[in-house]
């Protein structure tokens, strides 16, 4: 993949995003011509708490937030340096809501799409024992990154995943030109008609 992606991951107090729901951390990795270029990590203090079973999956406690920098600030730089550049997350659906409403909060809003590692998996790696992005990693031989459920981990975890995703678009299914309107189209074809869509599509 030669086009510049930002894959993003966010540590949150809870799923949906809210007045007593906000994201506690943001890390962002952008590839370029398939490897990693720039990183962008940091804690965001919402004045939200953070619950006890949270900070045992994240190990982020509130005493951590206290002294990050506001959520408001943190957003701000991140979308900075995302700019317009395509988004990609594992499990986009749980992301996209986490950055549009942090956006939101600054009065802004993004103009680019998601494409989600966790759909293109299910469609090109079917034989995988399931599809979290922790298992994958292990599964598919892609490099440790550290702790996971930590957001820049995690968000290099999946840039090595999209790296992954393209090599088997390329050997298993001939694509030369792996972009991310085809992996946004791609996501939508139901699993069972993969291979016959990307037969059909020009080379």
């Amino acid at each position: 993949m030669k086009q510049r992606l930002a894959v993003i991951d966010f540590e949150t107090t809870g799923i949906t995003p809210g007045v007593g729901c906000r994201a506690t951390e943001i890390g962002i990795v952008l590839l370029e011509r398939g490897q990693i270029v720039d990183r962008y990590q940091s804690l965001m203090n919402a004045g939200v708490r953070v619950p006890a079973m949270i900070e045992q999956l994240t190990g982020i406690s509130n005493a951590m937030l206290r002294s990050a920098p506001p959520a408001a600030q943190v957003m701000r730089e991140a979308a900075d340096f995302v700019g317009t550049t395509p988004l990609v997350a594992h499990n986009a659906s749980f992301d996209s809501k986490f950055w549009d409403y942090e956006l939101a909060q600054l009065g802004r809003s993004r103009a680019q799409a998601f494409a989600c590692t966790l759909l293109l998996s299910r469609r090109l790696l079917p034989q995988a024992p399931d599809h979290k992005l922790g298992t994958l990693t292990r599964w598919a031989g892609l490099p440790a990154t550290g702790r996971a459920h930590r957001a820049l981990a995690d968000a290099e975890m999946a840039a090595n995943l999209l790296l992954h995703l393209g090599i088997t678009l390329r050997q298993q299914h001939g694509r030369g030109t792996v972009d991310h309107g085809l992996l946004c189209k791609l996501q939508k074809v139901p699993a069972a008609k993969v291979a016959q869509y990307l037969r059909e599509l020009p080379a």
